[in-house]
């Protein structure tokens, strides 16, 4: 990640037909869950997502030749199965937190509940991850400077590493004050974990390269756009209790709410760092031309 120049040759620019049936099922997906009557969005989410998916990622092969899904197609499948386990934990969190509910929950039985909520979650960390690349050819972040730099250590990974337990354990015991730690704390802690495998995102600030950082935090925000676009009209939804936070709202998501899909965003990427090597994300790539 960032570590190469990759030269872009001539097979970029071709659009591929999996960016066509991804804008086919973006487009029954996102008519079927603001238009149809009744319980929809359980059927209609990962259709939708899938094609989110597939869009994104035919636009970066479009413009640079090669894609998560070209690189590494075990693995990019990979991602939807890594996806599951880790949105199941913000889930368990969120019973102590309670941040966040599903209305049309009681409709179904816990086993239907975990089948299709498992399926939906499945889509969470592909959507980021290829939203991150596609952000990272966009010009102004390709063209950053570098800035600070964080040198990596032992020591500075143990400190994350306690912060992260620390933060973790406040925000549990006292879930009305300490609730926007819960999407700060697993930074802390995968952060140091990942690093062991020599990975993560911690060698690209030891050399002041933080467009990773801001392709991630622009993918993050691009996705939380869009989760809170496609609810806003679908059943069943979910809405949010984020005591303290007033003010304008974008759909269900008080404005200051999507502050959180930054760290999120750090955190999917360290998680995919943890588990798999590839598909390798966030290249550093020259354009064509």
């Amino acid at each position: 990640m960032g570590e190469r120049e990759e030269e872009v040759h001539s097979q970029s620019g071709a659009w591929r037909p999996r960016g066509g049936i991804g804008l086919l099922l973006v487009a029954v997906g996102w008519a079927g869950s603001w238009g149809l009557p009744g319980l929809r969005a359980h059927l209609l989410f990962f259709p939708l997502w899938l094609g989110y998916v597939l869009v994104v990622d035919a636009l970066i092969e479009r413009r640079d030749g090669s894609s998560p899904w070209t690189r590494a197609p075990r693995a990019f499948v990979g991602l939807f199965a890594l996806s599951v386990p880790l949105w199941w934990l913000f889930e368990a969190a969120n019973e102590v937190l309670g941040n966040w509910e599903y209305l049309g929950r009681e409709h179904f039985s816990d086993l239907e509940y975990g089948l299709y909520a498992s399926l939906s979650f499945a889509t969470v960390v592909p959507a980021v991850l290829v939203s991150a690349e596609w952000a990272r050819g966009l010009g102004w972040i390709r063209r950053l400077a570098p800035g600070p730099c964080l040198p990596r250590s032992r020591g500075l990974s143990a400190v994350l590493f306690l912060l992260g337990l620390a933060l973790l354990a406040a925000t549990l015991r006292w879930p009305r004050v300490c609730y926007p730690g819960i999407w700060i704390a697993g930074v802390f802690l995968l952060e140091p974990l990942a690093g062991l495998r020599g990975r993560g995102l911690g060698r690209d600030l030891a050399r002041g390269d933080w467009r990773p950082w801001l392709a991630l935090w622009t993918g993050g925000l691009l996705c939380g756009f869009f989760w809170e676009l496609w609810n806003v009209h679908s059943y069943p939804k979910w809405i949010y209790h984020t005591p303290g936070v007033a003010g304008p709202k974008l759909f269900e998501m008080p404005l200051p709410g999507y502050l959180g899909y930054l760290p999120f965003a750090l955190e999917v990427y360290l998680w995919k760092e943890l588990w798999l090597r590839e598909p390798e994300l966030l290249q550093t790539r020259v354009a064509p031309g």
